[in-house]
């Protein structure tokens, strides 16, 4: 049965990801959930600091929490200032561009990752208790938000696929997809995502099939926070500066996660800084750049084809020591999303954008290939404007 036809709307996707860098990106996009129409005005938009700490402190208690008993209390707390954070945000990005609400058919509000236990994954975790499905939680209060900017929002886009057995992640593939559409894409390319954690999308002859890798941006701005109070390895001087520990990274390459059959996805925590404990803040950085590398490498032996290139979005390609990485350690061509003519800092807003007005219709967000659910699913929930 064909699906309807609609006529294209504006939506505006809001993305947290788990890299915490301290931003909301946003992102204007019209579309009728199948193709791009229009790509509006983008902007990253810094949190308060106190919301920053907040969002961190949620993280930690997460990780004790482990779905086990009653919700720490901080999640409340947070859930309501990061919400509150995104209206604000909103509104100022709104009325910066002229823009009147109404104009706005749906925002697309992803919110923040606290905690993410995919199925048949527990071995890279705390064990889940026997026989339960994964488990997913997101910092979000799609209906205050809506109340807030009196615009209808689309949120909790995970619960519904890890309830029918889906990893919950990466949910992007369906955006990328719509983006490979366009001109200029080199043959057998796929995308890349480095964000907190590393995930590819990818047409095969099967379809698209999508999923983490592996660690990406997380456990290296850990670790450059945790010796030198900077967020990142800005221009990946420290990593330039340092010496991989090959015997290290040959061990931290024999992670189960890495040769295990996709679909498979990733919590923040699965790969963490203190793998490399030890090194001087150089080496560890160098250490750590190359495994994201070649751990990305391990993924795209995985598929049936493997790509020449990729085009790299998230905050990783503005790592040069990464994307150097990514074409010695992993063996393939890397290009920046905007050399094919992508908006790389806005691509995970656009993408809720997308996956906004495809819940709004209520088609399918995730799927076999991508996530791992037995059928083509819809998903999130609709808050409708007051």
């Amino acid at each position: 049965m064909n699906s309807p036809i609609w006529a294209p709307i504006w939506a505006l996707g809001t993305m947290t990801g788990t890299s915490g860098d301290g931003m909301v990106d946003l992102a204007l996009l019209q579309t009728d959930g199948h193709h791009v129409t229009s790509f509006g005005p983008w902007t990253l938009s810094p949190y308060p600091p106190t919301v920053t700490a907040l969002i961190a402190e949620a993280t930690q208690a997460a990780l004790a929490w482990n779905f086990e008993g009653p919700e720490p209390a901080v999640f409340q707390t947070a859930e309501h200032a990061l919400t509150q954070g995104h209206a604000t945000a909103i509104q100022a990005f709104l009325k910066a561009h002229g823009i009147p609400p109404t104009q706005v058919a749906v925002i697309g509000f992803h919110g923040q990752t606290v905690l993410h236990r995919p199925p048949q994954r527990a071995a890279l975790h705390r064990p889940l208790r026997p026989g339960t499905p994964g488990r997913t939680r997101q910092l979000g209060n799609g209906p205050l938000l809506a109340q807030l900017t009196g615009i209808g929002t689309a949120y909790d886009f995970r619960t519904r696929d890890v309830a029918a057995g889906g990893q919950g992640a990466p949910l992007a593939a369906a955006y990328h997809n719509a983006l490979l559409d366009t001109a200029g894409i080199p043959p057998q390319a796929a995308v890349l995502n480095l964000g907190g954690v590393a995930n590819i999308s990818a047409r095969t002859p099967q379809g698209m099939v999508a999923f983490d890798t592996g660690p990406a941006n997380a456990p290296l701005n850990d670790w450059t926070a945790r010796h030198t109070g900077l967020p990142m390895d800005r221009d990946g001087a420290l990593a330039r500066a340092g010496q991989v520990d090959e015997p290290l990274l040959a061990r931290l390459l024999q992670h189960p996660h890495l040769a295990a059959p996709y679909p498979k996805s990733l919590d923040r925590s699965a790969f963490q800084a203190s793998m490399v404990e030890g090194l001087t803040l150089e080496d560890g950085a160098a250490t750590l750049t190359a495994f994201t590398a070649a751990s990305i490498g391990r993924g795209l032996d995985l598929l049936p084809t493997r790509p020449r290139h990729l085009i790299v979005c998230g905050g990783g390609r503005r790592n040069p020591a990464m994307m150097d990485a990514l074409q010695t350690r992993a063996q393939v061509t890397p290009l920046q999303a905007e050399q094919v003519g992508w908006r790389g800092d806005a691509i995970e807003a656009e993408c809720f954008a997308f996956l906004a007005v495809r819940t709004l219709h209520g088609d399918p967000i995730s799927y076999p290939g991508t996530t791992g659910v037995p059928t083509p699913l819809p998903g999130g929930q609709l808050a409708r404007a007051p």
